[in-house]
């Protein structure tokens, strides 16, 4: 196995690997890359950089996108779309308005109106659509 680096300020960084099949080495590779990735939130006082793993889920309200974490609500300058192709294989979109981390997801509750309502480990409740409901089921096992 080769490995190059470049570096370059002119270029967006990624990582590509090629390989004949996929092993442990590139899935722990995979796993650093994701923990690793940062996004930019803002609070009351100012950016805070915020590791993808400490997120609960994103929603959007009224127009603008949060991240919600075990104590606070941050602003994201990103859409929802955005962030769903950016984030790692833990999040899944649940809603219209949300992407959860299955991760941090605790409980499940059925609905009589057909949808299900997760509760994260930190108490936030959303919904999961009737239109999302079999792609969340096949990511988790349900």
């Amino acid at each position: 196995m080769k490995l190059r680096i470049v570096i370059d300020n002119e270029k967006e960084e990624e990582i590509l690997i090629y390989a004949h099949k996929r092993n442990s080495l590139i899935e722990s590779i995979e796993r650093l890359v994701e923990s690793t990735c940062e996004l930019v939130a803002y609070d009351g006082n100012g950016a805070v950089k915020l590791n993808e793993n400490e997120v609960y889920c994103f929603i959007s309200e009224k127009g603008k996108t949060y991240a919600i974490t075990e104590k606070e609500k941050l602003q994201v300058k990103m859409r929802l779309y955005q962030l769903e192709e950016r984030l790692g294989k833990n999040f899944i979109r649940l809603n219209q308005s949300c992407i959860g981390n299955t991760e941090k997801m605790k409980r499940f509750e059925a609905e009589f109106s057909g949808s299900l309502t997760v509760t994260f480990k930190n108490g936030y409740k959303d919904y999961i659509s009737r239109r999302q409901l079999r792609a969340v089921k096949e990511r988790l096992g349900i």
